[in-house]
């Protein structure tokens, strides 16, 4: 699906033809459908909610698509009772390690019929990028123009090409490519649940939708959204996403290393990682224990606070090597003004802000998905300002603003359509300029003329006066 270059016309919200959009966020360990509104004060209202745990998602990756669906479906019926609204269409979001991205140049002559860049010239240019050879087995996903050059001058990030001048226009892209079977996997099984798919968008970007705002992206900030299964990375500078990366290490192998070291089941050991587990074991009290209660017959199994702040510590700072290493290859390292924004479910570990601000060296913040939502109006179902939402509710409102986005230019191409089908008024016709000199010999000519008949008359007369003299007598006419 294109990604439109920046709009020039004022924010105005527009009219979708539906009133609610679906969100679905397919994760490692959840699944999750939200449905949303468009309130007032250009926020988001959810309306509705559902959520089960996650069968046949390995790492982002749909591997059993009909387990997949049963879940869906679950997930779906909870919201669409909640909502009372019959969901058929989804924004559904897709990572997993398959993911990956290039860049590209393209270009488009401008035809002699157009005196400026019009905005089916940019269109043109960025369906080209659809087109573009790719390794066997990749479609694309997402492509994302940086920066426009016409006629070999490059325009500054803040201007629209649509309205320049030129012959020639160039683009610099950042292209998001997915693997055919796993994209393949997700469509079918939401097909399986009874489902259409409206969009498919990679998840740090509807992360983002949900956790920054315009001066975020435009000072330059990197998301790092920590889920279950995957660690996405996405980084902004100047308003344009310039970078963006999914790593095959997140929560889940987390939980698995509790499970491990401590001997302990697996829903314990995520217990325990999200109730008493901290990134810093300097920041625990090395005293405090915590007591597993035993299988069946055994004994409670003894656990300090401090060795599992200890094996939390280790794993986090892999992941977070791999994302410093992430930043610096994107070349925007020194440009991050509003620094790393951490959020999904791996963000509410305790004292994570403060690992990521070391290891990184860059200032952390944990990014909650509440900023844009208008919770006094939205569903009261459960707290939605927790970071693992922030996928859903970001789908929801990208949607939402795609919708807009259609709606305006559906209202701007008729308005255009309206003003050409139109009959321009004709110009009515100026009055000849007064000339004195004209109208002087126009009127010495009528008296000529007038003259001349006048001469005409009398020789007329005098001819037939000197004829009846000649041949008439008083007797009559002569023979």
């Amino acid at each position: 699906m294109p990604v439109p270059h920046k709009a020039s016309h004022p924010i105005k919200i527009y009219a979708i033809m539906n009133k609610y959009i679906v969100g679905l966020d397919i994760g490692t360990t959840k699944i999750a459908c939200f449905i949303g509104e468009r309130a007032e004060k250009d926020k988001i209202r959810i309306v509705g909610f559902g959520k089960t745990e996650s069968v046949g998602v390995e790492r982002g990756i749909v591997r059993n698509i009909r387990s997949t669906a049963d879940s869906i479906r679950r997930a779906v019926a909870d919201a669409s009772e909640m909502a009372k609204y019959d969901v058929d269409e989804v924004y559904v979001g897709i990572a997993g390690q398959h993911i990956k991205s290039r860049s590209n140049q393209g270009s488009v002559m401008i035809p002699q019929d157009h005196r400026l860049i019009e905005k089916s010239d940019v269109d043109r240019l960025i369906e080209d990028q659809y087109r573009i050879m790719l390794e066997p087995g990749e479609e694309i996903i997402h492509v994302f123009p940086q920066n426009y050059i016409v006629d070999n001058d490059m325009l500054d990030s803040d201007i629209d090409p649509v309205g320049v001048a030129g012959k020639c226009l160039v683009a610099n892209f950042h292209i998001v490519t997915g693997n055919t079977a796993n994209v393949r996997n997700i469509r079918d099984a939401v097909a399986e649940a009874g489902l259409r798919i409206k969009g498919v968008v990679l998840e740090p970007i509807a992360s983002a939708y949900a956790v920054l705002d315009a001066g975020d992206k435009a000072a330059g900030v990197a998301l790092v959204d920590i889920g279950g299964g995957t660690t996405d990375i996405a980084i902004f500078q100047d308003g344009i996403i310039r970078h963006t990366s999914v790593l095959p290490l997140a929560g889940n192998v987390i939980t698995n290393d509790i499970r491990d070291n401590c001997k302990i089941l697996k829903h314990q050991a995520e217990s325990l990682k999200t109730k008493f587990g901290s990134c810093l074991p300097s920041n625990v009290n090395q005293d405090d224990i915590i007591a597993i209660p035993g299988i069946r017959n055994q004994e409670p199994r003894e656990i300090y606070v401090k060795t599992l702040a200890t094996i939390i510590n280790a794993r986090m700072r892999m992941i977070l090597e791999q994302v410093q290493y992430e930043i610096q290859s994107s070349g925007f390292e020194r440009q991050l003004i509003a620094g790393v924004v951490l959020t999904g479910g791996g963000a509410r570990l305790k004292h994570i802000k403060e690992y990521s601000e070391l290891i990184t060296g860059i200032d952390s913040r944990i990014g909650m998905p509440d900023e844009h939502l208008d919770l006094q109006g939205s569903t009261a179902f459960e707290d939605l300002s927790h970071p693992m939402y922030a996928t859903g509710i970001g789908l929801v409102i990208y949607g939402i603003q795609e919708a807009e986005a259609r709606a305006r230019e559906e209202a701007d191409m008729a308005h255009s359509a309206k003003a050409k089908a139109e009959p321009e008024p004709e110009p009515e016709p100026e009055p000849e300029p007064e000339d004195e000199h004209a109208d002087k010999k126009k009127a010495k000519a009528e008296k000529a003329k007038r003259k001349s008949l006048s001469a005409d008359a009398r020789s007329f007369s005098k001819s037939i006066t000197e004829w009846l003299t000649r041949n008439f007598t008083e007797d009559g006419l002569n023979e």
